[in-house]
C-alpha cells in the first residue's frame, strides 16, 4: 500500500476499551484536516482494519519495536503530518518511534516512569528532598521478586503496605495489605503478574483521592470514588472536584511534578494523587501519559465544553491549544454499577439500559435539576460471573455518566444513593425467567445520541 500523496495521522497502539475514543480523533483529523489514518496494534482485529485507513500489526512491548515499525511505515515516510500515543504498553516505544519520525512527542527517555510503577518510585526517590520541601510525601517502596521479600517489606511496614503489578491498570492485581493478612494468600493473587514485576509501596495515609488530568498546559482535577478494604477499586469519578483553593494548589504542584519525572510537556497526562485531610500535604499515587479512563474527559467535555481528543489532535499537528481553559459549568460524574451479591449475569437477556436505569431512577426517588445520563457502557457484553465486591474494573458489570447543570448539588451523595438503587434493580433480573414483564412503568423521556442511551429528568 502507498500514500498516494496522502498526509496521514499515525496512532500508536490502544487498549481496547478506548475504541470509540480513537474513532473519535480519527474522525476529527479526517474532517478537520483532511487526514487519512494508520494504527499501529498488536494483532489487530476487523474493526481495527475499519477503523484505519491503513493498519499495522506489531507489539511495542518487543524489543525491536522501533526498528520494525521504521521498516513498516516506509511507504508514509514524509507523509506523516503528526502521530499519537494511546497506550500504556506503548508510551515508552511508541514516543520513541515519533521520535524517530521527527514527528512532535513528549521525551522518549523519561517516558519509561509513566509505564513502570517500579522505576517512577526510583526516579521519585532520588528526588524526594526536593518532593518534600513541597509538601509531597513519596512512601517507602522496594519491587518484590519472592514471598520471603515480601514478608520483610511487611516487617518494615506495620502500618499497612500496597502490594501491586509494575506495569498494570485498571486496578488490576492491586492489594492493601495490613499486619497480620494472610502473605501467603496474597502472594498467590499476585502470582499472575510476577513476570512483569511486582512492586510494594508503604500505606499512603491519606484518606482523599483525587486525579490532575489534561492536556498539555491545560489541566482541571477530578474526585476520585474508590472502595475501602482490601481492593481499593474505583467506583466513581467526580467533576470538577469539591476543593479549598489551598487544596487545589496543592494539588497541582503533585500533578506537575510527577509531569516532570516521566517528561509530559505537550501531551496527555493523568495523575493520580492522594491528599491529606488537612489539605496540606500530597503523594502521587502513579502517573500515566495518555487521557484517563473512565470516560474522565468524557466528563471534561460536559464541564467545560472543549473536546480534548479533538484538542489532542490540534496539538499533535503544531496548532496552538488554548491558554487556560474556561470556567467549569455544572458537574459530572462516572459511576461503575456493581452487582447486589455474588452472581452470574446474562447481558443479554435483560432489559435495554435505558429501563435499567430508567428503574433505578424511580427507585430512588431523586434526582439533579436537569439530569442527563450519557455514555452508558456494559463492560462485558456477555453471561459471566459477577463478584459482589469488586476486586478491579473488570468485577464491574456496566458504567454510566451523567451530568447536571446545578452547580451546588450534592452529586456525590447522589452517586453513592444511586448506585444502591441499580444493584436493588438489578437483583430482580438474576436468575429471572421472564425480565420483559418487569418493565411496564416507563416515567422518563428516553433518547439515544451517538448509540448510547440516556435520559433526561426534570423535577
Amino acid at each position: 500500500m502507498t500514500s498516494e500523496n496522502k498526509r496521514w495521522l499515525l496512532l500508536v497502539d490502544y487498549n481496547l476499551s478506548r475504541v470509540g475514543d480513537v474513532a473519535c480523533m480519527f474522525d476529527y483529523a479526517r474532517t478537520r484536516y483532511q487526514l487519512s489514518t494508520i494504527l499501529i496494534r498488536h494483532h489487530p482485529s476487523q474493526q481495527d482494519h475499519q477503523l484505519a485507513d491503513a493498519v499495522i500489526d506489531l507489539n511495542p512491548l518487543d524489543g525491536g519495536f522501533v526498528d520494525q515499525a521504521l521498516r513498516a511505515l516506509q511507504p508514509w515516510l514524509g507523509q506523516l503530518a503528526g502521530g499519537l500515543v494511546f497506550s500504556d504498553n506503548a508510551v515508552a516505544s511508541g514516543a520513541s518511534l515519533l521520535k524517530a519520525l521527527g514527528l512532535p512527542v513528549d521525551d522518549a527517555d523519561l517516558a519509561q516512569a509513566a509505564f513502570s510503577k517500579s522505576v517512577y518510585r526510583q526516579r521519585e526517590q532520588k528526588h524526594a528532598e526536593l518532593f518534600g520541601a513541597q509538601s509531597l510525601y513519596c512512601p517507602p517502596f522496594q519491587i518484590i521478586r519472592t514471598q520471603a521479600e515480601l514478608a520483610a517489606f511487611a516487617e518494615r511496614n506495620p502500618e499497612g503496605f500496597v502490594l501491586k503489578p509494575s506495569c498494570e491498570g485498571n486496578n488490576r492485581g492491586v492489594l492493601l495489605l495490613k499486619q497480620g493478612d494472610d502473605l501467603a494468600a496474597a502472594w498467590q493473587e499476585v502470582l499472575p503478574y510476577l513476570d512483569g514485576g511486582l512492586i510494594a509501596e508503604g500505606y499512603i495515609p491519606f484518606h482523599r483521592e483525587y486525579s490532575f488530568d489534561g492536556i498539555g498546559n491545560l489541566h482541571f482535577i477530578t474526585e476520585k470514588i474508590s472502595a475501602s478494604g482490601r481492593y481499593p477499586v474505583e467506583t466513581g469519578q467526580l467533576l470538577p472536584a469539591r476543593l479549598q483553593p489551598a487544596e487545589r494548589h496543592r494539588l497541582i504542584r503533585a500533578g506537575q511534578s510527577a509531569n516532570l519525572l516521566v517528561g509530559q510537556f505537550a501531551g496527555p497526562f493523568h495523575n493520580e494523587v492522594k491528599l491529606d485531610d488537612a489539605g496540606a500535604r500530597t503523594a502521587v499515587i502513579e502517573p500515566n501519559r495518555r487521557p484517563a479512563g473512565m470516560k474522565i474527559w468524557h466528563l471534561a467535555e460536559r464541564v467545560y465544553r472543549q473536546s480534548f481528543y479533538q484538542l489532542w489532535v490540534d496539538s499533535v499537528l503544531a496548532q496552538a491549544l488554548p491558554q487556560q481553559l474556561p470556567a467549569p459549568r455544572g458537574q459530572a460524574a462516572t459511576m461503575m454499577l456493581g452487582m447486589p451479591r455474588d452472581g452470574e449475569l446474562d447481558i443479554a437477556a435483560l432489559p435495554a439500559p435505558e429501563q435499567l436505569l430508567q428503574q433505578a431512577l424511580q427507585r430512588l426517588g431523586e434526582q439533579p435539576d436537569e439530569l442527563e445520563f450519557f455514555e452508558f457502557a456494559w463492560l462485558a457484553p456477555a453471561r459471566r460471573a459477577y463478584p459482589l465486591q469488586a476486586r478491579d474494573n473488570g468485577d464491574f458489570p456496566a458504567q454510566v455518566c451523567v451530568y447536571t447543570p446545578d452547580d451546588g448539588y450534592d452529586l456525590h451523595g447522589w452517586l453513592q444513593r444511586f448506585q444502591q438503587a441499580w444493584a436493588s434493580i438489578l437483583l430482580n433480573y438474576l436468575d429471572a425467567p421472564d425480565v420483559e414483564e418487569k418493565l411496564r412503568r416507563p416515567a422518563v423521556a428516553i433518547a439515544k445520541n451517538g448509540g448510547h442511551g440516556f435520559l433526561h429528568a426534570h423535577h
